[in-house]
């Protein structure tokens, strides 16, 4: 399975020169299938997505984008998205069941409508489907993936486990606010069991690394995790490498690098870095 991160920034794209070593580009991960050459699953729509379109040399794309929330940073690319909008494109777009009886379609039209954008959804050219998933087990363009609520503040979102059929493992909990449960042992949130399960003994873990502890009480406001969360995390579930995702838009490439500084002795620990593709 090859992993390409597409978008590696949360809450809102980071342009400049700052900020073109570790990326701009808010939320976006494709994965390739073992056994194929082309991506096919792609772990939410943020305006990374453009790059897919660059991976696609332009061409369309026929698969997958799973969706973890409908927050701004992991939806905004879809109109954007060059090889899902044209005639031959063939696309089905997934997000969490909003438990309140509204299709997909129409929830995706909140922000993606006039007077908020020239078109709804379904004015994309190609063949596009809108559906909600439910937690559980789903089998999802040859993955089997597993969907898990993780608390975050703004709207019902998953954590994803994706298993290729090589058998390559790897977890992704790109918004994940712990805190709202509770301020935990060491103040940074308990590591409740659904999130362990999720991600124990995987290959990969990607997490929301917006926050270090000095910025606690702006992780709580808006519901993620902070670094040293990830590194107790990755330790209980016994992962074998952490990747540090959702980077803050305000923290420039270097603040960005020195992260993995904090990570206890023994943890493998990667930045995520737009435009790098990891293969398992």
């Amino acid at each position: 399975m090859d992993i390409l991160f597409c978008g590696v920034r949360g809450s809102t794209p980071a342009p400049g020169a700052d900020f073109v070593r570790v990326g701009g580009h808010t939320s976006c991960v494709a994965l390739t299938r073992s056994g194929t050459d082309t991506p096919s699953l792609v772990l939410d729509a943020g305006t990374g997505l453009q790059r897919l379109s660059d991976r696609l040399d332009g061409g369309p794309f026929r698969g997958t984008l799973l969706l973890t929330h409908l927050h701004w940073d992991h939806a905004q690319g879809l109109p954007f998205f060059r090889s899902g909008d044209q005639p031959d494109a063939e696309v089905r777009l997934l997000i969490p069941d909003q438990q309140d009886g509204r299709a997909a379609v129409d929830v995706l039209a909140g922000s993606m409508s006039p007077p908020h954008f020239p078109i709804r959804p379904e004015g994309l050219q190609g063949h596009w489907a809108f559906a909600t998933l439910e937690e559980g087990e789903h089998l999802i363009e040859g993955f089997e993936v597993t969907a898990v609520e993780l608390p975050h503040k703004g709207g019902r979102t998953f954590g994803y486990r994706i298993v290729d059929p090589g058998g390559a493992t790897v977890v992704y909990a790109s918004d994940h606010g712990p805190l709202a449960l509770g301020p935990g042992e060491d103040g940074h949130g308990p590591i409740h069991e659904a999130i362990v399960d999720l991600a124990r003994e995987a290959d990969v873990l990607i997490h929301d690394a917006q926050f270090v502890a000095a910025e606690l009480a702006v992780a709580e406001a808006y519901g993620h995790a902070t670094v040293d969360y990830c590194y107790r995390l990755a330790e209980k579930a016994g992962v074998r490498k952490l990747v540090l995702f959702h980077h803050s838009p305000v923290r420039v490439d270097d603040d960005v690098d020195r992260l993995g500084d904090l990570a206890p002795p023994g943890l493998d620990v990667a930045i995520a870095r737009e435009g790098e593709t990891l293969t398992l």
